[in-house]
């Protein structure tokens, strides 16, 4: 029986750790008395904000008041509080402010940065507070008093304050993905105004974007008949005095395509011009985003979440992407807290002996992550064998592939949450072998031509990251490339092999034996 009542007592505890709504008062309304605990509630608007003071009870202590976002209004809006405060006996006091886009950070900083108890309050629970009182009356006031109401109820609640190095990443890892959508965008648009100035030329060319030729060709000849004019020999000619890299069999489909293309259609020499206006623009956003994702993967580096780049399937970027959006791990207590925030759960309908606990995903989550997430499972179930099989298995099943794609999503969020809290990289029963960080950072920093003092410094951050038994399983692949460099290494600068020695010392592996020069003519 004491077995059961210590039982029963750590499950009430749990209970009560984990009840809705966190933003309970009571504990402090009851230590000064609820007369003695005043209640701040803020609206927040574009240019200015309404507020006013209440104590527990709801009685009006200051009426509705309006305030400019300005430093002098926003500083006497604080005295004036004080003021009060002093004036009506309150004792403690908590200021409410309701979540309003961007507009409310003007009021929320100021009453942070004076030391009040400053909590935000969702419109979603102000519009649930004031719709019994006031169903078909939406105002300023109704607002104010929907949030008194919310705030004593414990919908209030205290958001942690994120440290400067995560806002940066999390802005770096938006900025990115917008300009991604842009780039696509452009994308589409080039491709259009070419098949109307120039019908099928882009089917010329297997990777239009990675082409040297495509746009280079159609800015120094507008035509078709420009083409066919200046024939392959012309045009190999150009390119050569251009020192353009190119391929004559590229050139002899271009002019086959061009002596049997279609008519342009009207304005066809306008639809070109602004396709490589266009064009231009997607090649300076594709240089921001390989600059911006160099110093993403120098801010991923000082993280924990580096460690995510050992699970196979995931990269420098989708890595990023989780951090940003995930912030500190110290967040959260389980995993299942991330799933939370991410609104990865069904929601559910139950009335009397009807229960549907299996509907669609919930609606009011944190979207941002949620599409991260599921972003990473469909990266999984390309690139990771386990859960490609996984994926299959369930299709054949008959499962709902929508629902096999959340339990994969899920999955995940359980796999990096045991690496990321626990300092670990990848393990899995079922694969027998994970990715290596510093490979994966290497490879990265290759492609995208890192200068080599910034590829030296983020791998040497990353292996602060690793833990000290991870480094010889690191060093492996490694010293493979460097073996491998050494071999077919040419006369001159070798900084690859500069930076291999670095981390591989690091790393706490000695040099390599050098390879004897009958040894390199064999291989």
């Amino acid at each position: 029986m004491a077995v059961k009542r210590s039982s029963k007592k750590s499950k009430s505890r749990a209970a009560e750790f984990l009840q809705k709504p966190r933003g309970v008062i009571h504990p402090r309304v009851q230590k000064v008395g609820p007369e003695h605990f005043g209640i701040v509630c803020v609206d927040c608007a574009k240019a200015r904000s309404k507020w006013m003071l209440t104590d527990f009870y709801g009685r009006v202590l200051v009426p509705p008041t309006e305030v400019a976002h300005n430093r002098v209004e926003l500083a006497a809006t604080v005295a004036q509080v004080r003021a009060a405060l002093i004036q009506h006996d309150l004792r403690d006091c908590l200021v409410a402010v309701e979540r309003t886009g961007r507009y409310h950070h003007p009021m929320k900083n100021t009453f942070a940065q004076a030391d009040f108890d400053t909590r935000l309050v969702h419109p979603y629970s102000t519009k649930q507070f004031r719709q019994p009182a006031n169903p078909d009356n939406k105002t300023d006031d109704t607002d104010l008093a929907a949030m008194q109401r919310a705030a004593v109820n414990g919908f209030a609640l205290q958001e942690a304050a994120p440290s400067e190095s995560w806002v940066q990443l999390q802005l770096c890892i938006r900025h990115r993905r917008d300009l991604v959508r842009k780039c696509s965008a452009l994308a589409c648009q080039i491709r259009q105004h070419l098949d109307a100035a120039l019908p099928g030329y882009a089917a010329c060319f297997d990777k239009l974007w990675e082409s040297n030729v495509a746009f280079r060709l159609i800015r120094q000849f507008g035509s078709a008949g420009a083409l066919v004019e200046q024939g392959v020999t012309g045009l190999c000619h150009y390119l050569r005095q251009e020192k353009v890299r190119f391929q004559e069999r590229t050139l002899d489909t271009v002019v086959a395509w061009a002596k049997n293309a279609a008519a342009a259609d009207i304005a066809g020499d306008l639809h070109r011009q602004i396709a490589l206006a266009n064009e231009d623009d997607r090649a300076r956003k594709t240089l921001e985003i390989t600059a911006l994702e160099r110093d993403i993967a120098h801010r991923l580096v000082q993280t924990p979440y580096v460690l995510l780049m050992s699970f196979p399937g995931i990269n420098v970027v989708s890595a990023a992407d989780f951090a940003g959006e995930m912030g500190p791990i110290e967040n959260y207590a389980h995993h299942r807290g991330i799933t939370g925030r991410a609104g990865l759960f069904p929601s559910r309908y139950q009335s009397d002996r009807v229960d549907h606990a299996d509907g669609p995903l919930v609606r009011r989550a944190n979207r941002a992550l949620r599409a991260v997430i599921l972003g990473i499972a469909d990266n999984l179930m390309l690139c990771n064998v386990h859960f490609r099989q996984l994926a299959g298995l369930w299709k054949l099943a008959g499962k709902d592939p929508r629902k096999s794609h959340v339990k994969i999503a899920s999955r995940f969020c359980r796999i990096a949450y045991h690496m990321v809290a626990g300092r670990q990289v990848f393990r899995h029963p079922s694969l027998r072998e994970r990715g290596y960080i510093l490979d994966k950072l290497l490879a990265f920093h290759l492609e995208h031509q890192t200068p080599y003092e910034q590829s030296l410094r983020d791998l040497h951050l990353a292996t602060a990251q690793i833990p000290i038994k991870e480094h010889a399983a690191e060093a492996e692949p490694l010293a493979e490339r460097m073996r491998t460099t050494r071999a077919f290494a040419k006369k001159g600068p070798q900084p690859l092999n500069e930076i291999l020695a670095i981390v591989l010392a690091r790393l706490g592996v000695g040099a390599l034996p050098s390879i004897p020069s009958e040894e390199k003519d064999l291989t």
